[in-house]
């Protein structure tokens, strides 16, 4: 039995407690946590991006979404930890034959109201403990230190004063006093403030509560805003973090927005007991940062014409030298081209280079000494991104490395994967239109099929922020947000077969006004698809005229920032696609079973 299961249910026992859960976490809930909040990763190995675990005196489990399902069976113990989908068996209705009438700990920094409400409806007793897993942690990393930097407003497009004040008149005409805000993303926007305290995510780690009047007090550790306070302005306060409950105690007899499902417990918690009205809201930063200003719209365009050259010259170098190379020094190699970029702050991600089987794995990482090299006649994943003071990235192409043609079934599969890319960027839809109806146009010419993936087909993404925002995304299982012009979302339909090839092909697009009250997609990502992988005769005269236009831009725009034989290289990746066009009527390929 794990040495470190077992300190952990020894933990438990002298609490009083009949288990305890571990979620994959940090005190702002955000999906990127730094070393010192990788808990689930140090008591299980699991170290995907979203997860659970619940410990009890005998049995233990570990949850995750299916994107890391097969990387969960790869880095946990079968002999201590059940494996779970979290979608097919929730952790409540996983718990409920074990623990009805039974004391489950949690850390109330570590988990929303929302999600304590889940389990207490299904009628389990949740009690909030100081975290029993830091308490036998002795090597845990310290918390990050690093200063914040001010975010100009050549990049930001508005200053903070500005957010602030609309930010406070949507809180007076809710009737409320004040919001409480913990995700970094938002203090960043809020604050035009980014750091150093995540990895591939620039922001600073901190707390805010905002005011109705406009102004705000933040709370971050002292050292980080050294050679700050002017940036910051005279309205707003800055207080240490060990000040919050202090603070949160002179809102007693006013009304405080909390987002249950998004802020830890604790503040509404410590509000309540403190006598304030806890009304749950949205996060009020969340929307306007999403909906990115003119300013940071041309930022999106121009990190992703800038992003586009790396790119280019890796897909050249991929396709010239690649077959051999090891899949830890293909991902090396792509961070190496945007590194050469003098804006380039970074990856917005740790790049994911997958061959043959390992592309499979949706979120799959290479391990040096354990990663495969990229053989002859097989397919690689490459999804990577990049951070710049004016934008971040996200792309993700799929391609065949030759000699010989691919299989006809192979090019099949990719060709609907690239259908429904299509799809969706052609895509005119009415205001008010959310995620959740687009969703299936991604996933059409793979359903014809009998095909389908197990993950979301698009997510937003920020403005030198988080490569993974919010509140709006393009997944069937998502949050019914409209669509608004100035957000940045993914679009990412895929196929996985295990122990065979995965394929994903990933643009980031602009949701810009198309007329009145209707909106279109802009397309940002600019890289050549595989055209070797693509079969001309699936595609529709529509598709095939979208396909030829990217391409054509793309050399457009790209080419001319590509010496010789890289830019000879891209005029024959980006050959045309309608060279068949007249060989096949509208729709030859898209009901026939796969």
């Amino acid at each position: 039995m794990s040495a470190r299961l077992q300190s952990l249910r020894t933990a438990i026992a002298r609490e009083g407690l009949d288990g305890f859960i571990v979620p994959r976490a940090d005190e702002q809930l955000g999906e990127y946590v730094p070393a010192c909040a990788e808990r689930l990763a140090w008591l299980t190995g699991f170290t995907g991006s979203a997860g659970i675990a619940i410990v009890l005196p005998d049995r233990a489990a570990v949850f995750t979404d299916g994107r890391y399902t097969l990387q969960l069976t790869q880095e946990t113990d079968a002999a201590n930890w059940e494996r779970v989908h979290v979608v097919d068996t929730p952790p409540p209705m996983w718990l409920v034959p074990h623990a009805i009438g039974r004391r489950i700990g949690y850390d109330p920094w570590l988990m929303s109201e929302a999600g304590v409400a889940k389990y207490t409806e299904a009628k389990l007793t949740l009690v909030p403990v100081v975290n029993l897993v830091d308490a036998i942690w002795t090597d845990r990393p310290s918390r990050p230190a690093d200063r914040a930097i001010a975010h100009p407003l050549k990049w930001a497009g508005q200053d903070s004063a500005e957010k602030r004040k609309a930010i406070g008149e949507a809180l007076t005409k809710a009737r409320q006093d004040a919001a409480v805000v913990t995700d970094t993303a938002a203090i960043a926007w809020l604050f035009n403030l980014r750091g150093a305290d995540l990895p591939f995510t620039p922001v600073a780690l901190g707390f805010a509560v905002v005011e109705a009047s406009g102004k705000a007090t933040l709370f971050m550790d002292g050292n980080k805003l050294v050679g700050l306070d002017g940036w910051l302005g005279p309205d707003v306060i800055h207080r240490e973090r060990a000040e919050l409950a202090t603070a949160l105690a002179a809102f007693s007899g006013r009304v405080v927005r909390v987002d249950t499902g998004g802020n830890p417990a604790w503040f509404a918690q410590t509000l309540r007991a403190a006598g304030a009205t806890v009304v749950d809201g949205p996060d009020p930063c969340a929307l306007p940062r999403a909906c990115k200003n003119p300013i940071e719209q041309a930022g999106a365009r121009a990190a992703h014409h800038r992003d586009a050259v790396a790119l280019c010259r890796f897909l050249h170098w991929l396709d010239t030298d690649g077959v051999g190379q090891i899949e830890s020094a293909i991902a090396a190699r792509v961070r190496d081209f945007r590194a050469a970029l003098p804006e380039c702050r970074g990856e917005s991600f740790p790049a994911i280079a997958g061959a043959g089987p390992n592309g499979a794995v949706i979120h799959y990482r290479a391990i040096p000494g354990q990663d495969r090299a990229l053989g002859a006649n097989e397919t690689l994943l490459v999804d990577s991104g990049g951070q710049y003071g004016d934008g971040t990235t996200d792309v993700t192409r799929t391609v065949w490395t030759g000699p010989d043609d691919p299989p006809a079934a192979l090019r099949d599969r990719f060709t609907r994967v690239l259908q429904g890319h299509i799809a969706l960027a052609m895509t005119v839809f009415p205001v008010g239109v959310s995620g959740p109806h687009l969703d299936a146009f991604a996933r059409r010419a793979l359903w014809n099929a009998g095909l389908d993936y197990d993950h979301g087909t698009g997510h937003g993404v920020g403005s030198y922020l988080s490569v993974h925002e919010g509140p709006a995304g393009i997944s069937r299982a998502g949050r019914m947000v409209p669509l608004a012009e100035g957000m940045v979302l993914s679009n990412e339909p895929g196929l996985y077969v295990p122990g065979a090839y995965g394929i994903r092909l990933e643009n980031l697009m602009l949701v810009q006004p198309a007329q009145e009250k209707w909106l279109r997609f802009e397309t940002l990502t600019l890289a050549p698809f595989d055209m070797r992988l693509v079969d001309p005769a699936m595609l529709t005269m529509p598709e095939t005229a979208w396909l030829d236009d990217y391409h054509a831009r793309v050399v457009a725009e790209v080419g001319p920032q590509l010496d010789g034989p890289a830019h000879a290289w891209l005029i024959r990746a980006c050959g045309a696609a309608g060279s068949t066009a007249a060989n096949h009527g509208e729709s030859s390929g898209s009901s026939a079973k796969g």
